[in-house]
């Protein structure tokens, strides 16, 4: 028997859900509740999302940005057509398979979501749930896939200032508390 791994349409479609969720589950006046970012807010945190991914993916196969609200008025509705239109893009074979020449290398479309896009949902989503009290279950699958990937990466990752310190965890921790850890985030 043999499995087929999800596409990286199929990947995004279900963290950008997880990060939907999280987004659409944010209550009442808690918008502006501090994040386990330093300096940043509920709001920041999806500032942060709906800002760069869409200006580095439609940027780098020439497609313009997506209209929508904005953050600071309707965070769910910036949320939902940053997610629309990188959905759009992974769906459509043509786009998805496009190459890109970025800061991250000489990939398709497709490789640059996976590198850049996907562990963001999935730590971003746990930023969002913890600075607004929701559930901060993250995939398992996609946490230790990530962690995995990344660990080898620890020097230059650290390097790069998109991570703060490693903090510290037991070793028999799961590897969701090991994946936030390793960016910084006091699970």
């Amino acid at each position: 028997m043999t499995t087929t791994e999800p596409t990286t349409a199929q990947r995004w479609r279900h963290l950008a859900d997880e990060f939907g969720r999280r987004v659409d589950g944010v209550p009442a006046g808690r918008w502006d509740d501090p994040a386990p970012c330093e300096g940043w807010v509920a709001r920041d945190v999806v500032r942060h999302v709906v800002e760069w991914m869409p200006s580095l993916y439609l940027g780098a196969v020439g497609l313009p940005l997506p209209e929508g609200p904005s953050v600071d008025d309707d965070p769910a509705g910036a949320w939902r057509a940053a997610d629309a239109a990188i959905s759009a893009l992974l769906e459509d074979p043509a786009v998805a398979s496009r190459p890109t020449s970025t800061r991250a290398g000489d990939m398709t479309l497709e490789e640059l979501v996976a590198m850049t896009g996907l562990m963001d949902l999935l730590v971003h989503a746990w930023d969002l749930a913890r600075a607004t009290g929701q559930d901060e279950t993250l995939d398992q699958a996609e946490a230790s896939g990530f962690l995995a990937g990344i660990e080898p990466w620890d020097a230059a990752l650290r390097s790069s200032g998109h991570y703060g310190p490693r903090v510290p965890v037991p070793d028999d921790a799961d590897d969701q508390t090991k994946l936030l850890a390793f960016t910084g985030r006091r699970p």
